[in-house]
């Protein structure tokens, strides 16, 4: 996926400014260039893990749908642990179309990272920042 700088510092500031707690959004995309970012609350208000609440999801998902857009990716991120699916993160990947994109903000500065999660299996993926 191609992404914008001005999109992709949009989430890194989004995973700062909610840090400790992890956050997370949706990001629409057009032909494997994403459009736009579609920050959402984390529902678990949690270091440790995410949760989009279904109504938010379902609003950000029509909001992309009736744009013409697709789901590009799902995003969020670590707020402890390096910028790569855990357990969890696979179990609950329920788009494998979708890239699921990673802020990680343990290390000395923001790292993120793209991957598809299919059927369980995890493999990173290009995200090149233009």
């Amino acid at each position: 996926m191609r992404i914008a700088r001005a999109l992709h510092d949009q989430i890194v500031g989004q995973a700062q400014a909610e840090a400790p707690n992890e956050c997370c959004g949706m990001i629409a995309s057009r032909d494997g260039e994403a459009v736009s970012v579609h920050p959402a609350v984390n529902k678990a208000a949690s270091p440790l893990r995410y949760e989009i609440d279904g109504a938010e999801q379902y609003r950000i998902q029509m909001e992309i749908e009736d744009a013409g857009l697709d789901l590009g990716a799902i995003y969020h991120s670590h707020t402890r642990t390096a910028p790569y699916p855990s357990q969890t993160d696979i179990n609950l990947a329920f788009y494998p179309e979708a890239l699921y994109v990673i802020v990680g903000l343990a290390g000395h500065g923001p790292e993120v990272k793209a991957y598809t999660i299919r059927d369980g299996r995890v493999a990173e993926a290009e995200l090149v920042v233009v």
